[in-house]
């Protein structure tokens, strides 16, 4: 449960982080619009945070949960997708300030790298999804 909280902290700071830096980058650019970075913040904060303090209750439920080996296995790969995800957007959402305009090769490239990143997101949730299930079954035959 420690390291679940711990991560939720973690992510917490960065979305704390990434507010300031989405209000103080597009007020020194001098931008107005609506930007990637915007949603950065909101982001950390659902997909990190919020997500990994509900899975310290469903652990301090479950103790056992975070030991197993499909936990660990959600563990490692969401927080592997979801840096690459952040990154992605505050890489899109820079270029948005700046008013960089990007090739279409290079667009794409961004696109999918943020598209795998939603890909292993969701493989991430849905093995969360069985493991969650299969420790409530655990719990329904004891």
């Amino acid at each position: 449960m420690k390291r679940l909280l711990n991560t939720a902290m973690v992510y917490f700071l960065l979305a704390a982080a990434a507010g300031v830096f989405y209000r103080e980058f597009t007020k020194w650019n001098d931008y107005a619009g609506v930007t990637a970075l915007g949603k950065l913040h909101t982001h950390l904060f659902t997909l990190g945070m919020l997500l990994f303090l509900i899975l310290a209750m469903f652990a301090r439920q479950d103790p056992a949960l975070a030991e197993t080996k499909g936990f660990r296995g959600f563990f490692v790969l969401y927080n592997i997708a979801l840096p690459f995800l952040v990154c992605t957007l505050l890489a899109r959402g820079i270029l948005e300030v700046l008013r960089v305009e990007l090739s279409t090769s290079m667009d794409a490239m961004v696109s999918g790298i943020a598209g795998l990143s939603h890909i292993l997101i969701t493989i991430a949730l849905l093995l969360l999804f069985l493991v969650l299930r299969k420790s409530l079954t655990r719990e329904q035959v004891a």
